[in-house]
């Protein structure tokens, strides 16, 4: 018995389409990122890039539980001497955001070229339209 490991350009990619509608932040993240890695083929080979392309709709509509939505912060850096910035969870909802999804499903990615790699076949759109109809998504139910 051979173990199968999966080569560079084998990996034979589908789209799905998730509705982010009622839906818990960190959960469905948790989903969406092995469908990414490619951790639910059988050929998943862990150097191999295999994952599929997933794309996210109704992004402002998703929730988060407790308290979070009134104390969760997210921080980013200047180039200058003290550049900290935070941004509240409520007003990065008001401003962008898809940028909460993206930044939910990317820090469950691997930290490496290859996570960077798998991170760019995700598409997040704060209404129900989105820009990939011909690909011609599969819905998918993760909760």
């Amino acid at each position: 018995m051979k173990t199968y490991m999966a080569k560079k350009g084998q990996a034979q990619r589908k789209w799905f389409l998730v509705d982010a509608q009622g839906a818990i932040l960190g959960r469905m993240a948790a989903k969406i990122a092995p469908i990414l890695m490619g951790k639910k083929e059988p050929t998943y080979t862990p150097h191999v890039d295999g994952g599929d392309y997933v794309i996210v709709v109704n992004a402002e509509k998703v929730r988060v539980t407790g308290k979070k939505a009134q104390q969760k912060e997210y921080d980013y850096y200047t180039l200058y001497t003290g550049g900290r910035r935070v941004v509240s969870f409520a007003d990065m909802m008001v401003r962008k955001p898809e940028k909460v999804i993206e930044l939910a499903v990317r820090r469950m990615l691997p930290k490496n070229r290859l996570g960077r790699k798998m991170y760019t076949r995700l598409k997040v759109y704060r209404g129900s339209d989105h820009q990939q109809q011909a690909q011609k998504p599969e819905k998918i139910e993760l909760f």
